[in-house]
Parts: C-alpha cells; sequence; structure tokens
C-alpha cells in the first residue's frame, strides 16, 4: 500500500486464521453488482473499517488496523476469491492516502487520513488540464499567497469522481519565475468550498465519471499545503507512481483472469465456445492476464518489503491497456453488436458491454501509453531520454498548452 508497510511474518496457522477472518468478513458483506457503485463501496468500507479491516497496515492512530503488509496481502488473495467492492476508492485509497501517508504534516495525517480509510470521505486527484494532460508540468492553475491562506484560480479536467468528492489534491504553479518543473506545490482543496465549480462530462457509457473543475479566487488554509513549497513536483512524481501502481496491480493478491472470464462468458453464450479460433483468442487473454498477474505481485511485493513505488509500475500499467484493447477486438469479433449495447437489466451482459466500451480509456487514464512507454525507455532500460529545450526556461516566458 505505501513504502511504510511493516514486512511482518506470520505463522502458517496466524495466517490461515486472518484469511478465514477475512473470508468470513466477504461472505457476509461482498454483493455482485458494486462496480462503479459509490454507495456500495462506501457502505463496504464503513463496515470494514468497523470490524478492523480497513487501512490494515497503517497505524491505528490515523486510522488503520495497525497490522502488516503480510495481513494486506492475505485479504487481497481472499478478496480476489469475492466481487470487487471498492474499485470506486482506488484513487482514494491508491493515490490520494499513501500522499497524504508520505508527505502529509503530522496534523493533516491525524485529520484527514481516518475519515479517508473508512470512506467517511472521498477524494480525488486534480492534475490534468485542458492544455496539460500528458505534459503536467505544463500545468496553469496557479496558487498565490494571501496572508494565512492560497488563493486558487483555474481549471482541471478529466478529473474522476470530483463531482462525488469531498477533498481533492490539487498540484498548482506558485512561482512562474521557476521552470516548468519547478514553482509547483501540492495542496488539499475542500471541494464544497465557495468558487469551486465541478461539471460532470457525459460519457459514452451512460455514465458520469469525470469532470471538468474550475476554481475561482478559491480560499484554501495555508496549513494545506503538502509537502515542500515549490518543490510539488516531487509529490505529483510519487502520486503518478502510487496510481500506476494501483491502476496496473489492482487487486493484485493472487494471479487472476478477470477479463479472460468475462469472454468466456460471452463465448458461451453466443455458442462458440468449441470454436478453435475463440478458444484460441481465449487462451490468449488468459496468457496475458495471468502475465499482468505476476509483475503486479512482484511489484506489490517489493512495496512489502518497504520499497516505494517505482516507474517499474509503468510496466504493468501499460500492460493492462493492451490487454484491454485485446479483449476489445477478440469482445466484438465474438459477440458483435452485442459488445456495445445491451439491456440493463441484464447485469452479466452490462458488464461485457461497460468493458468493451471503457477500453478505450485504459491507455489514457493514468498517463498514456506513450508516456508509459517513455518511462519504461528511460528510467527502467536506461535508454537515452527525448531531446528537451525547455528544462532550464522560466516557465512565465513558456508558450504551453493553452497559453497565450
Amino acid at each position: 500500500m505505501t513504502d511504510t508497510l511493516t514486512p511482518g511474518k506470520l505463522s502458517p496457522d496466524e495466517a490461515a486464521a486472518f484469511a478465514d477472518r477475512c473470508r468470513e468478513f466477504l461472505t457476509e458483506h461482498a454483493r455482485p453488482g458494486a462496480r462503479r457503485n459509490l454507495d456500495a463501496a462506501r457502505e463496504f468500507q464503513g463496515a470494514l473499517a468497523e470490524a478492523g479491516l480497513a487501512g490494515l497496515a497503517y497505524p491505528t492512530e490515523l486510522g488503520g488496523a495497525g497490522l502488516s503488509a503480510e495481513h494486506e496481502r492475505i485479504w487481497r488473495a481472499t478478496a480476489q476469491e469475492f466481487p470487487a467492492m471498492t474499485s470506486e476508492l482506488v484513487i482514494s485509497h491508491g493515490m490520494c492516502l499513501p500522499v497524504l501517508n508520505e508527505f502529509g504534516t503530522d496534523e493533516q495525517k491525524r485529520r484527514y487520513m481516518p475519515d479517508n480509510i473508512a470512506a467517511r470521505t472521498i477524494w480525488c486527484q486534480m492534475f490534468s488540464e485542458p492544455g496539460a494532460g500528458s505534459d503536467v508540468a505544463s500545468l496553469q492553475t496557479k496558487a498565490e499567497r494571501d496572508g494565512d491562506e492560497w488563493i486558487l484560480n483555474g481549471q482541471k479536467v478529466w478529473t474522476t469522481l470530483a463531482h462525488e468528492s469531498d477533498y481533492g489534491v490539487i498540484i498548482a504553479r506558485t512561482d512562474p519565475e521557476q521552470p516548468k518543473h519547478a514553482g509547483i506545490s501540492m495542496f488539499i482543496v475542500d471541494l464544497r468550498a465557495p468558487g469551486v465549480e465541478i461539471r460532470p462530462i457525459h460519457q459514452i457509457d451512460g455514465g458520469r465519471h469525470f469532470n471538468e473543475v474550475f476554481f475561482t479566487d478559491v480560499r484554501v488554509p495555508v496549513d494545506n499545503l503538502v509537502g515542500e513549497y515549490n518543490n510539488g513536483w516531487r509529490q505529483a512524481t510519487a502520486m503518478l507512481m502510487y496510481e500506476r501502481v494501483a491502476i496496473g496491480s489492482m487487486g493484485a493478491g493472487s494471479i487472476s483472469q478477470p477479463m479472460y472470464e468475462l469472454l468466456r462468458g460471452a463465448a458461451d453464450a453466443a455458442g462458440r465456445i468449441d470454436d478453435p479460433v475463440v478458444r484460441d483468442q481465449l487462451m490468449e487473454i488468459y496468457a496475458m492476464e495471468t502475465t499482468k498477474s505476476l509483475v503486479a505481485m512482484r511489484t506489490r511485493a517489493e512495496m512489502k518489503a518497504g520499497k516505494a513505488p517505482g516507474p517499474g509500475g509503468s510496466l504493468g500499467k501499460l500492460y493492462g491497456s493492451v490487454i484491454s484493447w485485446r479483449f476489445r477486438e477478440i469482445a466484438m469479433e465474438i459477440a458483435g453488436p452485442a459488445s456495445q449495447a445491451w439491456d440493463p437489466n441484464d447485469e452479466r451482459a452490462a458488464l461485457l458491454q461497460q468493458t468493451v466500451v471503457g477500453s478505450f480509456s485504459s491507455s489514457i487514464a493514468g498517463g498514456t501509453d506513450e508516456i508509459q512507454r517513455n518511462i519504461i525507455g528511460d528510467r527502467v532500460l536506461g535508454l537515452p531520454r527525448d531531446i528537451s529545450v525547455d528544462t532550464k526556461v522560466p516557465f512565465k516566458d513558456l508558450k504551453v498548452g493553452t497559453a497565450r
């Protein structure tokens, strides 16, 4: 979960007893149909906190269970046997929570982490802008100091669950005299504050998961600065690493093949399960998902050993995107038009079609495929970096994104 997890060593009996405890809780509380259902996720997480199973490896004084990384691994492995209940909390728990834990002040941790862990509050990540997508450092949202407050002005876009969130972790320009990767700071912003306007974006699958967010003279307490002033790019980079691990290794407690299972169900429904071509396609996805699970488990094992997320997290993120695109091609071949149009009363069919329609976002959300390949080439394989001509130029002298 974070680089602060304590490894912990459980005896076989202790591990088995904890797995039984997890399974007992999940049997009672995990129910099908919670995908993209924030209310169900919050209810589940609240029950989890009440049972002493939320935030397993975070300290009890910060709202966690005060257990070990081994407990976390057992929970993940056991939870994969049940319907996913907390996918809507992946940003709150997989990105915002570890950044608060790593960079927040003691006061910020005590104030915000317990409610975050128990899902009493929902958090979102606010990086992308209309002129700063893949090149996040080109952001133009600015924060200016005014006594004991910061005044925030600008716009963010593609902000997942902003319309449902209580708080956002935002990066803003605090010193335009510095180069674009410097002069950036990170803040906690109350999304109910005056001057915040949130506009949901309607999606092709009928959902409203993403948002445009506008900030007009929004006042942020000076104590809401996260980490060092003008060194927010360091925190932002860490958050992106956590994001890629969270997306690329979601549910990585054991080997699993959820997309294979969806395709197999579609092949059964279409009467094509004995078609040799279809069987070959099914095994292709099965093998790809197995490989991704193994990579994700290695990433989680490194974090369990106390290692902070690194650029290797981009491997799982990129491969997940490759699998999604191949999944879509196969699903359309097997199910035809039924792969994209569905009866909302048929829950299993809806899951297939929503996954097909939503697969396009996999190569964008959490960083584009192109960015992941650059990171892997540069920071994992050690290949030469792309030429950059603006690293030492003050941001105010650059014409980036939508700047005029």
